[in-house]
């Protein structure tokens, strides 16, 4: 009988402030380590933390954006642990009465197809410091710079099944925190991290004992390392061994999971309401302005390009995955674009030339519209409009129509320069014209794409193919 895999996400989202969770220390990334940090978010004796009014406020806006039910009430915790970048020995955390509770995330499972996960909690914390092993040689240091920071810790349930599944739920759930304006979710920068746990049993048997790998800031790695421990679970299970609950890290290089320690419970880490943090109480009308200022998510807008665009679910999907490219594909429409069209330049030459969507376009929408305008109208042909874009991208400052006008990229219909053409690549192909003419009748996309070659995208592809058909008639 096959195993049954079970997976719950536990979620670090840091919050897009400028300053950090109890003081008005920057968040900014990447200052000289050390540099950003005061006696309240080391937790010196006599430093009072003051709750962010922003990160409060983000927080709830991304639980609501999950579904979730926003509690008028929650507690600041103390979480006590003992690690290096943690000099003050506790981190204050939401524990038994956190922000918020009980949402869901729809997901397009690549196994089970359309499916929901249910968020069990959404709470507020800071971060912890951060040790660097690579700075001293025989050493480690600690840079404390990102001691403090607003965390949101998003919990799912158990009702992920497979590795893949659970890097579908990542997608998803990052793709609505950046919607929300929660978090820019950087997984290069740290602003989203990655606990998950795993077990697995056999269908309809009791949960198994789960592991916790830990600390993944990468979508990919957090699939391989499910994978390893997936099968390092069934392996021990296989052989009449036990899985033990521990905490486990994985070494990306190899591929593998190792322990790092047994697995804590709750109580080892001896919550109790921080004595300096009053109770975080929220009014209903300011819970529900947030709610009623929340953007447009992504499943709305989704429908909404499906039902104004006509465009399909595919397009749809795709151009809805950042918000920069999705705010680019509707000014071209703005523009009077076909949407059609439009989602076919956005997802094709635009984003082969704007990998990094976090930079600006490399071509504004307004240039690139006037270059799809003179594609529709014939002026240019589809092949070198192409060529016309990515010398747009090389020189900014030039428009489409002088591009094309340097470049003599303007489109060729005339009768007799496209018959040259023709003439010269079926007398360079005689094989393939011998072929054609015994029935292949499919070489006509050859010939057709031979002459846009030679005329260097110039010709007009609909006004080709009808004089190579009468140059191979008998």
């Amino acid at each position: 009988m096959d195993w049954e895999t079970v997976i719950g996400l536990e979620v670090h989202v840091q919050l897009a402030t400028r300053s950090k969770m109890f003081c008005g220390c920057a968040t900014t990334y990447g200052a000289v380590p050390n540099t950003n940090v005061c006696p309240i978010c080391l937790g010196l004796p006599g430093a009072l933390p003051v709750p962010n009014a922003e990160a409060i406020r983000l927080g709830t806006v991304g639980a609501l954006a999950l579904g979730c039910s926003i509690h008028d009430t929650s507690i600041f915790a103390r979480k006590n642990y003992f690690y290096p970048d943690l000099p003050k020995g506790y981190q204050i955390s939401q524990f038994d009465r956190p922000l918020a509770t009980g949402g869901a995330v729809a997901v397009e499972s690549p196994d089970r197809g359309a499916i929901t996960i249910s968020i069990t909690r959404l709470h507020l914390e800071e971060d912890a410091g951060k040790s660097l092993h690579d700075r001293v040689p025989g050493f480690t240091a600690v840079d404390l710079n990102r001691a403090g920071t607003p965390l949101a810790e998003i919990v799912s349930g158990p009702d992920i099944r497979s590795p893949a599944e659970a890097r579908a739920y990542l997608a998803t759930l990052r793709q609505l925190l950046i919607y929300a304006g929660v978090s820019d979710c950087s997984m290069e920068k740290g602003s989203l991290r990655v606990d998950a746990n795993l077990s697995v049993r056999k269908p309809g048997a009791p949960l198994g004992t789960k592991t916790e790998v830990k600390n993944m800031n990468s979508f990919a790695n957090v699939e391989r390392a499910l994978h390893a421990e997936r099968e390092r679970q069934i392996a021990l299970l296989e052989s009449g061994e036990r899985v033990q609950q521990v905490t486990l890290t994985f070494n990306a290089a190899n591929g593998t999971v190792k322990p790092l320690r047994v697995k804590e419970d709750s109580h080892d880490y001896r919550y109790f309401p921080d004595p300096d943090l009053p109770p975080l109480v929220l009014e209903p009308a300011w819970i529900a302005a947030q709610e009623g200022s929340l953007p447009e998510l992504p499943a709305a807008r989704i429908a909404r390009y499906m039902s104004s665009y006509g465009i399909t679910a595919y397009d749809a999907r795709v151009l809805t995955q950042e918000p920069r490219l999705s705010l680019y594909f509707e000014k071209l429409v703005d523009e009077e674009i076909d949407p059609k069209v439009a989602a076919n330049w956005v997802m094709g030459e635009l984003r082969a030339q704007w990998p990094d969507l976090t930079l600006e376009p490399p071509v504004e929408a307004g240039p690139l519209s006037s270059l799809i305008r003179f594609t529709t109208q014939g002026f240019v042909s589809g092949s070198a409009a192409k060529q016309v874009f990515e010398e747009m991208v090389a020189r900014p400052l030039e428009t489409p129509a002088a591009i094309i006008e340097y470049r003599n990229l303007r489109q060729v219909s005339d009768n007799d320069a496209l018959g040259a053409w023709i003439d010269a690549i079926l007398a360079d192909h005689p094989k393939e014209v011998e072929r054609y003419r015994n029935g292949e009748t499919r070489l006509i996309g050859f010939f057709v794409g031979q002459v846009m070659k030679r005329s260097a995208g110039k010709a007009d592809p609909k006004a080709i193919q009808p004089i190579i058909v009468k140059r191979l008639a008998p």
